[in-house]
C-alpha cells in the first residue's frame, strides 16, 4: 500500500514556512506522497452540496494549490506530488499546462496531475467560468493538455480555445506526460477516466457504492481498448479522528486510526492503489500533524509494498 498525505495549506497551516517543514519531516516518516487540494472561496452563506454537509472554517484560509506543490518540491528529493483535486476549469488549459509543465520540471518528475471540475456554483461565478457545460470544458482541457505535452509544435481549434501553430517549451521531464488522475463520483466521471484518465482520484467511501462506480471506469477503458488493470485509485479521506471507537457505519471517514485504517484496507486491492489521508481538519498545530500521521504510518506499515 502506498501512503500519501495532504500538503499543509488550510487554516491555521496556511503559512508557506510551516508547510516547507512539514512536507520535509512528511517525507522522512517515509510517506510516498503528498498532495495539494484546491478552494479558492468560502461562502459565508452555507454553499449547497458540500459532501458531508457543513463546510469546515478551515477552508475559509488556504494558499494557492500549484505554489504550495511548488514549496513541497522545493523542500522533498523523494516522495510523488500530486493535486486532489485541482479545479482545472478555472484556468486557461495553455496557462495550466505551463503551470504543470514547470512544477514537473521543478520536481524532476514527481508530479501527478488530478484534476476535477469541483462543486461549488460560488467558486466558477467568481472565476467569472460558466457552470453549464462542465464536462465539454474538461474534454477540451484535457484535448489541449495532451497536445502541448506530446509535441513541441502545437496546434488546437475547438469550441472554446485556439491556438495558432505554435512552439510551447519546454515539456514535461515525464515522457510523453506526467501521469494524469481524474476525480469525479458520477456515472459520467468514471466513464471519462476508464476513457481517457490514468487513474482516478476516488475518496473512502462505503464499498457497493465504489464498486459500482469503479466497475463503469473498468467497463469505459475496456471499450476504448484501454487496459482496466493499469488504472490506478487514490482513496483520499479526509479523517475525522476520534480517541475512542465510533460508528463502525462512519468508519470510512470518521473513527480511531484503527477504524479508518481498517477501512483503508478493505479498498486496498491492487499494487496501483494508495491512500491519501487528510489531517488538516483534524489537527491543529505541525507536532499535532506529525504526530498522527506518524500513527497512520506505524499501522499501515505492515501493509507497505
Amino acid at each position: 500500500m502506498r501512503i500519501g498525505f495532504s500538503v499543509p495549506q488550510f487554516g491555521t497551516f496556511a503559512d508557506p514556512g510551516q508547510t516547507a517543514r512539514i512536507c520535509a519531516a512528511l517525507e522522512a516518516l517515509g510517506c510516498d506522497s503528498l498532495w495539494v487540494a484546491d478552494r479558492l472561496l468560502a461562502p459565508l452563506t452555507a454553499p449547497e452540496g458540500y459532501p458531508g454537509g457543513t463546510m469546515p472554517d478551515q477552508y475559509g484560509t488556504h494558499l494557492d494549490p500549484l505554489l504550495a506543490l511548488g514549496v513541497a518540491a522545493s523542500v522533498t528529493d523523494r516522495v510523488r506530488l500530486g493535486s486532489s483535486t485541482l479545479n482545472a476549469l478555472w484556468y486557461p488549459p495553455l496557462v495550466l499546462a505551463r503551470a504543470l509543465t514547470t512544477l514537473d520540471l521543478i520536481s524532476r518528475g514527481r508530479l501527478d496531475v488530478g484534476i476535477g471540475l469541483g462543486w461549488m456554483r460560488e467558486e466558477y461565478e467568481a472565476a467569472a467560468v460558466p457552470w453549464q457545460g462542465r464536462g465539454a470544458r474538461l474534454e477540451e482541457t484535457l484535448d489541449v493538455l495532451e497536445t502541448v505535452w506530446r509535441s513541441a509544435t502545437v496546434t488546437h481549434t475547438g469550441p472554446l480555445w485556439t491556438i495558432p501553430p505554435s512552439t510551447v517549451l519546454p515539456q514535461p521531464f515525464q515522457s510523453p506526460r506526467p501521469p494524469l488522475l481524474l476525480g469525479g463520483f458520477t456515472p459520467v466521471a468514471l466513464e471519462r477516466i476508464g476513457r481517457r484518465g490514468d487513474g482516478w482520484l476516488a475518496a473512502a467511501m462505503p464499498l457497493p457504492y465504489f464498486d459500482g462506480l469503479w466497475a463503469v471506469a473498468r467497463e469505459a477503458a475496456e471499450r476504448a481498448g484501454r487496459d482496466p488493470d493499469a488504472l490506478r485509485r487514490v482513496f483520499r479521506v479526509n479523517a475525522q479522528v476520534t480517541r475512542g471507537e465510533a460508528d463502525p457505519a462512519e468508519a470510512y471517514h470518521r473513527g480511531s486510526v484503527d477504524q479508518l485504517c481498517d477501512h483503508l484496507r478493505t479498498m486496498y486491492r491492487a499494487d496501483t492503489d494508495e491512500v491519501l489521508v487528510d489531517l488538516q481538519l483534524t489537527t491543529e498545530s505541525p507536532e499535532e500533524y506529525l504526530d498522527l500521521a506518524a500513527e497512520f504510518m506505524a499501522e499501515l506499515a505492515g501493509d507497505r509494498l
